[in-house]
């Protein structure tokens, strides 16, 4: 990987790209650190509980701007939210159905109603965020013209914010390298991990029994720390080459075309195959799972349902509880099997290979060949499935066993080993590109 971005480095185009990346990456980090005027950024961080709600995960994918009060609070997430939805809605709506497959003019229209639904969704949030901020105690005013004027500045201000990081995207997908989104969220968690450099050696020093927190409080010795934050450290290694292999492996489906006579010229007979991903859904059933798991904390937190049954079933769902780590399996698994089944359809695949004199070696044409690309797909569907839920429950399993929380979830890491891994597709691609004109040349 190292060595593609040297060779994309020596290569004028590709370096303004780079360039060109690098300094939308950076306002994106100075505007995470502009704080939205009329909003205590102190008091909101001492009050704010991010562990298990909703709120930590917008954290997590604004890089910490969510529970700072910045300008990119937001992040994102507003128009992953709103791609989601429309892409969703194809399957119901006849005119985005149309849409999606009248070419370059349909996907233009479809995306433009993806930007006007995140402006909704943005406005929504925004109001929602408000009323933490005001419930949190963290507002400078509350009363009188004054508690208008600062809701309609915040509001705006956060809309604003979600909507300059959604074009700053589309500015780096037409002018950058990469997917603008994702590489906006590979920038917000790649920031967080200067946090799990000091929390490793406050492991080491509290192994050594010189450790005393902010409050005063002097921690026993753990020798046992010695061993365990050095094992846990490998497992995190083994589990970034697990989903560099997973991320790029593939089922091939052979495909052999017939051969057909057109005139005096023939055409076809080549054989060809159908890839299908181990991992097709990337890191989408985990977050669903993530932001599923964390309303009932953030209904807890936001009404103060803490006392009784309520609050200790609601207390259930909180991120180190097994019974969590049970349920957030079972539903990135749902999910994965979800949206691939909205995804990928093997009839239309069927029919296609058969109207192209296509078929698969051994396997009849028609329903037949339907069904056995069903049954492929479900059987990689659940190696990717399982594959996800070992990643995103590893973290939890750790924290259970030994007590040692690293602030370094398996969303975080199957985000930016994915990203990672399509910039430097993306860039071989580019060299390729570039390589064959001037060849043909």
């Amino acid at each position: 990987m190292f060595q593609t971005f040297k060779n994309a480095w020596k290569i004028d185009d590709l370096r303004k790209k780079i360039l060109f990346t690098i300094l939308i990456l950076v306002i994106f980090r100075f505007g995470a650190a502009v704080v939205v005027p009329f909003i205590n950024g102190e008091t909101l961080q001492a009050t704010l509980n991010t562990e298990g709600t909703i709120f930590g995960f917008f954290n997590l994918m604004t890089g910490g701007s969510f529970s700072n009060a910045t300008l990119f609070a937001l992040g994102v997430t507003p128009y992953i939210n709103a791609s989601i939805i429309i892409q969703l809605l194809q399957v119901v709506i006849p005119a985005l159905e149309r849409w999606s497959k009248e070419g370059e003019e349909g996907h233009r229209k479809a995306n433009m109603v993806t930007r006007y639904t995140s402006i909704g969704i943005s406005l929504v949030l925004s109001w929602v965020y408000y009323l933490m901020v005001s419930r949190q105690g963290a507002l400078y005013y509350t009363e009188g013209f004054a508690k208008y004027f600062s809701a309609a500045v915040i509001i705006c201000s956060f809309t604003a914010g979600s909507v300059l990081l959604m074009w700053l995207g589309e500015q780096i997908d037409v002018k950058g390298i990469g997917n603008g989104i994702s590489l906006i969220i590979f920038a917000g968690i790649l920031s967080n991990l200067a946090t799990v450099f000091p929390q490793v050696l406050t492991y080491f020093k509290v192994a050594a029994g010189n450790y005393t927190d902010a409050s005063g409080v002097a921690y026993a010795a753990q020798p046992a720390y010695y061993v365990l934050v050095p094992l846990i450290i490998l497992m995190f290694a083994a589990m970034f080459v697990l989903i560099v292999v997973v991320t790029s492996a593939e089922r091939r489906i052979p495909v052999q075309y017939a051969k057909r006579v057109v005139g005096r010229k023939m055409y076809g007979g080549q054989s060809t195959n159908i890839p299908i991903k181990v991992n097709m859904t990337g890191v989408l059933p985990v977050i669903f799972a993530s932001a599923f798991l964390s309303l009932p904390g953030t209904l807890r937190d936001l009404v103060g349902w803490t006392d009784g049954w309520l609050g200790a079933f609601l207390g259930w769902f909180n991120t180190n509880n097994w019974g969590y780590a049970i349920i957030y399996a079972i539903l990135i698994l749902g999910f994965n099997f979800f949206y691939v089944a909205v995804q990928y359809n093997p009839v239309q695949i069927a029919n296609d290979l058969r109207k192209n004199s296509g078929t698969i070696p051994g396997i009849r044409p028609g329903k037949p060949t339907s069904d056995f690309i069903a049954r492929v797909v479900s059987k990689i569907t659940l190696i990717g499935g399982i594959f996800l839920v070992i990643v995103a429950t590893l973290p939890i399993v750790i924290t259970k066993l030994t007590g040692i929380q690293i602030s370094l979830g398996g969303t975080s890491v199957l985000i930016l080993v994915g990203v990672a891994l399509e910039i430097s597709n993306t860039l071989e691609s580019y060299m390729l590109m570039r390589h064959h004109k001037g060849f043909l040349e």
